[in-house]
């Protein structure tokens, strides 16, 4: 049996190797029953899993080195080490520009195989953006990154059992917002996000509510514009034109706060904190960073770095368990869509 007819395989990288990714990767694949759904290879080096298994105390047998992609082992850490250098892990951190630096190289070694179909789904580990740009990453981070290596247009989403979140822009300053805000980019957004519904949630017919932009939903042109002139004409091109379920724009504070987010399948937010506020309170430790739109799979826990609580063994790992079987599901909504269309197809011509 070839590798390729195994289970699930999840890539993963190591993210800032300063913070608490290695940690929550090495907690999740400890579960020894969690790898009869999925076959792990991390993308970085097996001296570091060793250093983090000896200073967190961990017992642990399985962790393995790869040179190739036809010596994965199913039950196995499988580590295909990215960097031939010998790192000199002492009491101290590495410095962030080396960590920037393993950080790059994780990350573009991981899209590569995912992009090549040596891994099924990628789930990436939290990176400090700006020593990654100290080393002349010229991307803002992964949503950004992504877009540039595989195919479709990206939509940033957090997503849960109960709420998910897509953002019209993501990592930008509040000035800039409204100024990149226009009737084109939210229409983009809906489309990628009501299409992501059906093929990565299987949801059949999606209702998606639209949040304004400004207090109060501008309260009917008192403060500001963008809902009369940018965000309404948007929603009408598909709810008046198209008959899709998509409404708005609601006010974010009283949407969140009586809990008409339960009302949707999803929720499409103007701007990063907009968004991510409510959905980190309302989910925290839950909650997964999930790229939609692009040709592949790729899903991230929802906290950051924590250098903190780094190597304390204390950092909690249920949202990167999360971002794994949210990229296994997900993996096998899209197969499943692409049965149910071949079979239509099928159908069709046969008769």
């Amino acid at each position: 049996m070839s590798y390729r007819e195994k289970k699930i395989i999840v890539g993963f990288t190591t993210g800032d190797i300063n913070g608490i990714g290695i940690e929550v990767f090495l907690k999740v694949c400890r579960k020894k029953r969690l790898l009869d759904f999925f076959t792990p290879i991390l993308f970085g080096s097996t001296k570091l899993c060793f250093y983090y298994k000896k200073i967190l105390e961990m017992e642990m047998n399985n962790v393995q080195e790869i040179k190739n992609f036809k010596e994965v082992m199913d039950h196995k850490i499988n580590v295909f080490n990215v960097w031939k250098e010998d790192i000199k892990f002492e009491s101290i951190k590495i410095n962030h520009t080396d960590s920037g630096r393993y950080s790059i190289a994780s990350l573009k070694k991981a899209v590569q195989a995912l992009k090549e179909g040596k891994i099924d789904v990628l789930v990436t580990s939290p990176v400090n953006k700006k020593y990654m740009n100290f080393k002349g990453f010229s991307f803002f981070g992964h949503t950004e990154y992504l877009q540039n290596i595989l195919e479709g247009e990206s939509l940033m989403v957090m997503i849960h059992d109960t709420l998910k979140v897509a953002l019209v822009t993501n990592h930008i300053p509040l000035k800039q917002v409204t100024l990149e805000l226009s009737v084109k980019k939210i229409i983009e957004s809906i489309k990628i996000l009501h299409r992501s519904l059906i093929i990565d949630f299987s949801i059949e017919k999606p209702k998606i509510a639209v949040l304004g932009c400004n207090p109060h939903s501008s309260d009917n042109g008192l403060i500001g514009y963008e809902e009369k002139i940018k965000i309404k004409p948007a929603i009408d091109h598909f709810f008046q034109e198209r008959g899709w379920l998509v409404f708005g724009p609601y006010s974010s504070d009283s949407f969140f706060g009586n809990q008409k987010y339960r009302n949707f399948d999803a929720v499409l937010a103007m701007y990063h904190d907009q968004g991510l506020i409510p959905f980190k309170t309302l989910t925290f430790h839950h909650g997964v960073n999930f790229t939609a739109g692009l040709s592949h799979i790729r899903t991230s826990p929802d906290h950051g770095v924590a250098y903190d609580i780094a190597r304390k063994g204390i950092a909690n790992e249920n949202s990167f368990e999360e971002a794994i079987f949210s990229a296994i599901k997900i993996f096998n909504n899209r197969k499943e869509n692409r049965k149910f269309i071949s079979s239509k197809f099928l159908q069709k011509n046969n008769n």
